[in-house]
């Protein structure tokens, strides 16, 4: 199942970046002839006691929404002044996530009953890897997933909503293991006087201050990532 996962999520993935794409595409070549995956007709709206919890705003902003962006993401230390999103430190940007991978994220973990234990909680904490954040027109609804705590959590308006993922473990491992490898520096699209959720640095100006601006989060990553996660707060792993 890992491999199959793996395989879709190879040739549905999309990276607005000319290397990345280039990358993506070696691997949808090595990978095509496994990507089987379709989704099940079963699994088309959002389960309930999600759509219930998180609200009809931010559900209309998943369902319908015009684009998707993925961040990777990390606990941010108390030290920490470099770019954040919903206060989490962003490490990277991991890609514009097409319409077949969102069918795939959608169906399994956010349709399918059998991928998300409700009643069930586990004795772990959750540790940030990937943010999707979904637009629709001037508004996001930011959906975080979490290994190897496997967790399903909602962002929207302030208020959090964190689901237990463990049965799609290997599915949610399938989608962050490679985006997190062709992940690149966040670039602030302010600072190019972009309007799209990303910066693509042009110039070797605009490098060097991308360089810069990065600085503060090369300087606590690894520290960081040999620190345990935060064991209070949101990222208890409740039932909802």
């Amino acid at each position: 199942m890992l491999l199959r996962f793996t395989a879709v999520l190879f040739s549905c993935f999309t990276i607005i970046l000319p290397v990345l794409a280039q990358d993506a595409a070696s691997q949808v070549e090595a990978t095509a002839e496994e990507a089987t995956w379709k989704p099940d007709p079963k699994y088309n709206t959002v389960l309930e006691r999600i759509s219930t919890a998180i609200g009809p705003s931010a559900l209309n902003n998943i369902v319908n929404s015009e684009q998707v962006f993925c961040y990777q993401i990390a606990n941010r230390p108390e030290n920490y002044t470099g770019y954040t999103i919903d206060g989490m430190a962003i490490v990277g940007f991991c890609g514009v996530i097409n319409q077949e991978l969102q069918t795939l994220i959608k169906s399994e973990l956010m349709m399918n009953p059998n991928n998300i234990e409700f009643d069930q909680t586990e004795n772990c904490v959750i540790r940030p890897q990937i943010m999707l954040r979904f637009v629709r027109g001037i508004d996001s609804t930011d959906v975080l997933l979490s290994s190897p705590c496997h967790a399903l959590a909602f962002f929207y308006a302030g208020n959090i909503t964190a689901f237990n993922a463990k049965p799609a473990a290997q599915i949610i491992d399938a989608v962050i293991d490679p985006l997190i490898k062709n992940k690149v520096d966040f670039a602030s699209p302010a600072l190019f006087n972009q309007l799209m959720p990303i910066g693509v640095a042009q110039t070797d100006e605009q490098k060097a201050l991308i360089q810069k601006k990065n600085e503060p989060i090369r300087s606590w990553q690894q520290e960081q990532e040999a620190t345990k996660a935060r064991k209070a707060g949101w990222n208890k792993l409740k039932a909802n």
